[in-house]
């Protein structure tokens, strides 16, 4: 119980008007189902002639307050027998118990009225939350999860906490206050048979809490297997073709089968345990019923003065009422167990620390006076794993307006070097820095405005042309898109298109071959019009013809701006005015194109193997 109220703490503030306002409704139907059964006395008791008492009206202050009430009420219901008779008064008293009965279901329905936006909000929130850590983690988080996993955290775990602690939110606005209402009247009754009902409704709780103590560990489990089976299902699709290409269709079923088997056997050990829920407190809740109705039963029969027979079944009446708020109420912890096990799994993404913070004095940057920017690195080191370092002391200095290659073989750092320069990830030694400051001085967003970024896999959205050009930028003009395209040479295609600018890509592109993906993610960047240029293989993965059109328009995107090239295709870069070889995470030699093939070393190298 404790972490539900931890949640509320957490998550139910916004909504705190929405608890105000149920927790009054509630009341009030607690109120008028109360004061609905108190009809049924005096109707029982003239259907029976069971009351031959001669009732005296009493002030307020003569005896106890709930003593006086009845008194009068039941001096007010003689009265009426003898002025109109019994049967007209039956009537009324049953015309009385539908009114009551009324206000009593549309107080009920107001109570729920307002506690659905919060359970409904409380979700949103959350779902809000995640997304909104989802896209501020830096890229490294990504390394040690499986996007499946995280799907599953985003939909299913959220879902489960709004079917179980949402739910079991509401549950604790409602039903306390209607147990503790009851109980309150069942005390005023007979306090001999309300001791009775004390006892009894704590061992029945104790039972429930001890079967449900497990469920949490195996949900966890549960939730963690949907996880993997989601990955599973993502990887399935993305890697069809080599599934496919391997003849490796039987060994994904057979692993899939495996998974999904585990999680039955998971979910079936869940829902058995779980399904205990309702037998037992029906069972529990007939055994305290007919505890009472026997010892109160045997207080009738030995003449105990504290209560009559129609008094014994109000009060009876009053005790079945309260079973179902009760049970209500402990199966709270069964639900809640699940719950809290999805939020744990929810909380491994929205507790996650973001080491890429803002500096707490950033500084400001003009974008309009910045054409181009002066970017260096001193002394850099980099590792990912904080063992095996994968850049070591690197020099770097790129004046604005320079072009400047990287090159070298596969896994010699080139990548995870330009990555540092919009902060994707942080140095372990050295520093980088952007216009004389370094790179944690700025705001995140502030620096990242500074660059646009071209890589080999062209990322598109599912979205139109013109959505996916203006991405990140919602403010800019049809013109400006237009033009950007026309300098990316993505006008002509996009034109041939049967909507324009309006046609949908597909999903991740997947109605355009990998030129036009390409130019599309350069008109991106064109419109972003930014100082600084990081092309990550832009070209490596297209054909001669399609690299031909993108090596035009990179040319074009890359006239007066800081610009920084990945390459594995040498005869893109031959025309920078500095090319640097890297291997094993060392710059090991720099220079032009012409300079490095006279040093016969690392790049003259690479250069014949391409030759071949």
């Amino acid at each position: 119980m404790k972490d539900l109220f931890l949640f509320i703490r957490r998550f139910a503030g916004p909504y705190k008007w929405n608890i105000v306002w149920s927790v009054i409704f509630n009341f009030l139907t607690m109120f008028f189902t109360i004061f609905s059964f108190a009809f049924i006395m005096p109707i029982l008791k003239i259907l029976f002639n069971l009351d031959d008492t001669r009732y005296e009206f009493m002030h307020w202050g003569e005896k106890a307050f709930h003593e006086v009430l009845i008194n009068n009420f039941y001096w007010y219901v003689s009265g009426l027998i003898e002025r109109i008779g019994a049967s007209p008064t039956l009537a009324l008293m049953a015309l009385a118990l539908v009114v009551a009965t009324f206000i009593k279901v549309i107080t009920a329905y107001f109570s729920e009225y307002f506690t659905i936006p919060l359970r409904n909000g409380v979700v949103r929130d959350i779902r809000n939350k995640m997304y909104a850590k989802i896209v501020s983690l830096p890229i490294g988080f990504y390394t040690h999860e499986r996007k499946g996993d995280i799907m599953s955290r985003i939909s299913g775990d959220v879902t489960e906490i709004e079917v179980s602690v949402a739910s079991s939110l509401a549950a604790l606005v409602k039903n306390p206050i209607q147990v503790i209402g009851y109980l309150a009247v069942m005390l005023i009754m007979s306090w001999k048979l309300t001791l009775f009902v004390f006892v009894l409704l704590p061992i029945a709780g104790g039972v429930m809490g001890a079967v449900g103590k497990k469920l949490k560990a195996t949900s966890l489990k549960a939730q963690e297997m949907l996880g993997t089976i989601l990955s599973t299902t993502e990887e399935t699709i993305g890697g069809l073709r080599v599934i496919k290409a391997f003849n490796a269709e039987k060994q994904m079923e057979k692993l899939f089968d495996k998974e999904t088997d585990t999680y039955r056997r998971l979910n079936n050990s869940f829902q058995r345990r779980y399904s205990l829920a309702h037998p037992m407190s029906e069972f529990l809740g007939t055994l305290a019923v007919a505890i009472v109705l026997w010892y109160g039963g045997t207080l009738i029969l030995a003449g105990d003065a504290s209560i009559d027979a129609p008094g014994f079944i109000y009060y009876m009446v009053i005790f079945y009422s309260i079973i179902n708020p009760a049970k209500e109420l402990s199966k709270v912890s069964y639900t809640l167990q699940k719950g809290m096990a999805s939020l744990q799994r929810i909380d491994k993404i929205l507790a996650a620390d973001n080491p890429i913070k803002d500096a707490a004095n950033p500084v400001e940057i003009n974008r309009k006076e910045t054409q181009s920017s002066h970017i260096r690195l001193k002394d850099v080191t980099f590792s990912y794993d904080g063992e095996r370092d994968v850049l070591k002391d690197i020099n770097l200095d790129v004046k604005p307006g320079m072009t400047v290659a990287l090159v070298g073989q596969s896994g010699s750092g080139k990548s995870t070097l330009v990555d540092l320069i919009p902060r994707f990830w942080d140095v372990d030694k050295g520093e980088v820095s952007v216009d004389g400051h370094n790179v944690r001085d700025y705001r995140v967003a502030d620096l990242r405005s500074l660059m646009g970024n071209v890589n080999q896999e062209a990322i598109l959205f599912n979205d139109t042309f013109y959505n996916n050009i203006s991405f990140g930028d919602p403010d800019v003009t049809k013109e400006e898109v237009v033009a950007a395209a026309k300098i990316a040479n993505a006008y002509d295609f996009i034109m041939e298109t049967e909507d324009g600018f309006d046609t949908m890509v597909g999903d991740r592109g997947c109605r355009l071959s990998g030129g036009q993906r390409q130019r599309i993610s350069i008109a991106r960047a064109v419109l972003k019009n930014p100082p600084v240029l990081i092309l990550d293989e832009a070209t490596s993965a297209l054909d001669t013809e399609s690299e031909r059109l993108v090596q035009e328009a990179l040319e074009r995107l890359m006239k007066d701006r800081t610009t920084l090239v990945v390459a594995h295709r040498l005869s893109t870069i031959a025309n920078a005015d500095m090319i640097c070889v890297l291997n094993e995470g060392e710059i090991v030699e720099r220079g032009t194109h012409d300079e490095l093939i006279a040093l016969n070393g690392h790049y003259r190298r690479l250069v014949d193997l391409q030759q071949v």
